[in-house]
């Protein structure tokens, strides 16, 4: 008997290296004995040809005698399944039956009473995708990178069909396969969304043409505001990255970062223990000289595998590909879960802390008077290697979190569910918030500071979910309840008008080490406390052809900011607002089409100005967005694409340039308003070939700002035109091995609100990878090898960090990441 399974070739050389730099070699391929379903989609063919595909398509080991398939024909199989269910199909009524040995399944005849209706062609077989996994999550969607669904806030799962907003649920398996570490290397793949930081200082993010930082972008954990560590989450015990575009008041609340998250929001989801015990090691090196390991244990036990536990942890530390940056960064995640026949409850607990020197690799255009308004270009990218940051210089970040949540269904048709979680954010600062631009000729600076800060953030939610029918109308009523509170606190020593000169943006030369003391304890800045009530119904007709959500949240926000010195309250504020909701669902001709609007409203605690500011502390009061949406999604098979048109308005900030040579002052200027089209597309082209990505057009500008001053303008860092189109190939040449590639293109974007006039200019990168997958020697698993090059052409441009003060973040530098997973 031979042994077939999945993609078993020689190693190509350059992943032969990518095992010699990674091992030992091991973690996170799927599950061998197949209990992972996979959208297949396997033609008519002989039987052995048809076991070969399958084991390539699910990487299970497929084991079996060639003399025992010979003659016998298998027809198409098609639908989301696992290895298991695939196989039984293609075996139905053949006479032989699969058995689980050796970490794969093994064909073999049955006994002779069984085989007298062997036939020399099987049925056709189409089964149905399944609606969701065993631990309730939407079943991935034709090519495994995008789920069917997500969670819709306080409306719970729902298929992305019957969800009139603008999502994307992105698997674990695209977070393996791109060997993401972090949220933003899985939102690298949203058109709508631009990461403008890279990991160098700050958390900002647009969505649709609005900036998001230090948790800004509203990251919930399994559904609770708040709870995602701020800055850079791991991806490590991440599930799923669930993408709403938009604002989502009436579903998820508001963010209890007290920044704005008007341009959209993103959920985690947590890994929990599957049927099938796991156990992942994981090893990874990028460049410069960066190595890692990461482990993934689960485990269930009980009565119907009710209870389970799933670890996960790693470490990672070296030189990056960044000149003198060094990083460092530990995780350890915990979850437990149960899950009976009415009640699930789990519990998570998760530590992050990382350590980056160098760790702010941009420039601020507006930190000096008038040189902004003086340049009459923006200059010109260095090298994207160049660090805008002396060697000294780091940051450190570390979130520690502990969250538990449970549904219980009353009913049949009555489902109540709660959350708590709590979680502390402190970071340490040494060096300069970006190097400020000091004159014309291109010339930075350096202040010397040392920074402390520390977020605790409480957060709690609770309702109940009631189906019922009235006449020919089905009703989902939704009835939801959310409290935060968020203490911060903040230091900052060393800050002056006087900036020390640090060289050219070309040529940096930073000073020596500075003599600027530890903070020490931050005193309070400011506390908010947010409470909501939201009730919702989402009622359908006509088999769901037609459905129709109305709701509100009413939201209350109340704030005080104190003196960092004496610790006296200095002024407070307390405002609610109503804030609704309405949307529609239209299947005009099949469930496969579905047209959709919406309008939303959303309330976001005022900005907490930063220290980069004269006013740093200050507390601006909440403000209202208002979005309009109409939109299409059509599932074409294997491939969903989905049109939207949108307008987004809200408030917009300036920076005005102090006139004595220090900081500038953020203040509330006009309107911000974003009208834009999107394209997004995600599946299965043909067998073996993947699509993800998509386009947005953006026509963002500024309205009713003082004096009419810059009524018009475009708004800054908000391109007008953006792609992003990624793929994979599985090659038909070398079984096992799959191609990957991605081009992002990104239009040209205004430096800041206060400068209108400096334009950056347009870029596009190409990041580049391949996987190959192999059985391991020992226990027939298999093991992927995978090697990634982000910015292949290592090319240098500008990217718009926080639009009011016009930071420009230069690009990462070409990073070549290659890891080997395998289990055991």
């Amino acid at each position: 008997m031979r042994l077939v399974h999945t993609r078993f070739h020689p190693v190509p050389l350059a992943l032969a290296v990518a095992l010699a730099l990674a091992a030992p070699a091991i973690a996170q391929a799927q599950a061998a004995d197949g209990a992972k379903a996979v959208t297949l989609s396997i033609a008519a063919q002989p039987l052995g040809s048809a076991l070969n595909e399958l084991s390539a398509a699910t990487g299970t080991p497929i084991g079996f005698s060639p003399a025992l398939v010979a003659g016998r024909t298998a027809r198409a199989v098609k639908g989301n399944l696992t290895a298991r269910q695939a196989v039984d199909q293609l075996l139905a009524g053949s006479g032989l039956a699969a058995v689980q040995e050796a970490g794969g399944l093994v064909i073999k005849a049955m006994p002779p009473a069984s085989t007298a209706g062997d036939a020399a062609t099987l049925p056709d077989v189409t089964v149905r995708a399944q609606a969701e996994r065993a631990d309730g999550l939407p079943a991935p969607y034709a090519g495994g990178q995008v789920a069917r669904g997500g969670q819709v806030g306080m409306l719970g799962n729902k298929d992305v069909m019957d969800t009139p907003f603008s999502v994307t649920n992105y698997t674990n398996q695209t977070i393996q396969d791109q060997q993401a570490q972090t949220v933003q290397d899985v939102l690298a793949n949203e058109p709508s969304i631009i990461n403008a930081s890279n990991r160098s200082g700050g958390d900002f993010a647009y969505f649709r043409g609005f900036v998001s930082q230090g948790g800004a972008i509203s990251r919930s954990l399994n559904g609770l505001s708040g709870m995602a560590p701020p800055l850079y989450p791991s991806m490590d015990y991440v599930d799923r990255v669930e993408v709403q575009r938009g604002p989502g008041a009436l579903l998820k609340g508001f963010s209890t970062s007290g920044q704005s998250n008007q341009g959209g929001s993103v959920n985690l989801v947590t890994k929990k223990a599957d049927d099938e015990p796991l156990t992942q090691l994981t090893t990874r090196y990028e460049s410069d000289s960066v190595f890692g390991a990461h482990v993934d244990v689960g485990r269930r036990f009980g009565t119907d595998n009710a209870f389970g536990i799933r670890f996960n942890g790693s470490l990672d530390g070296g030189d990056t590909a960044l000149d003198n940056q060094r990083s460092r960064s530990r995780v350890g995640a915990l979850n437990l879960d149960y899950r009976g026949e009415r009640v699930r409850l789990s519990a998570d607990f998760v530590y992050q802390r990382a350590k980056d020197t160098v760790p702010f690799n941009h420039i601020v255009l507006g930190s000096r008077p008038g040189v902004g308004q003086r340049l009459s270009s923006v200059p010109s990218a260095p090298r994207a290697s160049t660090a805008l940051a002396p060697s000294w210089a780091y940051d450190i970040n570390q979130v520690t979190l502990g969250m538990v949540q449970g549904e219980v269904d009353m009913t049949a048709n009555v489902t109540a569910y709660a959350a708590f979680g709590a979680q502390r954010h402190e970071g340490k600062r040494l060096g300069e918030v970006g190097a400020p631009l000091l004159d014309t000729m291109g010339t930075i600076g350096l202040s010397n500071q040392s920074n402390r800060s520390r977020n605790d953030i409480s957060s709690m939610q609770g309702g109940v979910r009631i189906k019922t029918e009235t006449g020919p109308v089905a009703h989902s009523f939704s009835f939801d309840m959310a409290r935060f509170e968020r203490k911060y606190k903040n230091i900052t020593l060393g800050l002056g008008s006087v900036y020390t000169s640090a060289g050219s943006l070309y040529a940096p030369a930073f000073p020596a080490f500075p003599t600027v003391g530890d903070a020490g304890d931050p005193p309070k800045v400011n506390d908010v406390v947010g409470s909501s009530i939201a009730i919702a119904d989402s009622m359908s007709m006509l088999d769901d052809r037609i459905q129709f959500i109305i709701g509100a949240r009413h939201q209350k926000i109340e704030s005080r900011n104190f003196n960092t010195t004496t610790g006296a309250q200095t002024s407070s504020y307390d405002k609610a607002k109503w804030t609704p909701s309405l949307a529609l669902v239209v299947k005009p001709w099949s469930s496969n089409v579905s047209l959709y609007a919406n309008y939303i409203e959303d309330l976001v605690p005022g900005t907490t100005v930063g220290d980069t500011y004269a006013n740093s502390g200050q507390v601006f009061a909440p403000y209202a967005t208002k979005q309009y949406e109409v939109g299409a999604k059509v599932d074409w098979g294997t491939v969903t694409t989905t049109l939207a048109a949108f307008q987004i308005s809200q408030p917009s900030t300036i920076a005005n340039p102090s006139t004595s040579g220090g900081r500038p002052t953020l203040a509330l200027d006009g309107e911000q308003r974003n009208r834009g089209i999107e394209l997004n597309a995600y599946g299965e082209l043909a067998r073996g070939v993947r699509l993800l990505g998509g386009l947005t057009y953006l026509d963002a500008i500024l309205t009713k700002t003082a004096n009419g001053t810059y009524d018009g303008a475009r708004a800054a860092g908000a391109p007008r035109f953006r792609a992003v189109i990624g793929g994979e190939w599985d090659t038909p040449f070398i079984q096992g091995m799959t191609l990957t590639g991605r081009l992002t293109y990104t239009g040209d974007a205004v430096a800041g609100n206060n400068v209108p006039h400096l334009i950056v200019p347009s870029w596009t990168q190409i990041d580049l990878g391949a996987r190959y997958t192999v059985a391991g020697p020992w226990n027939r698993k298999p093991i992927t090898f995978r090697f990634n090059v982000d910015n292949v052409f290592n090319k240098s441009y500008w990217v718009v960090g926080h639009p009011t003060l016009g930071s420009l973040y230069l690009s990462s530098p070409r990073t070549f990441r290659l890891s080997a997973t395998m289990n055991f």
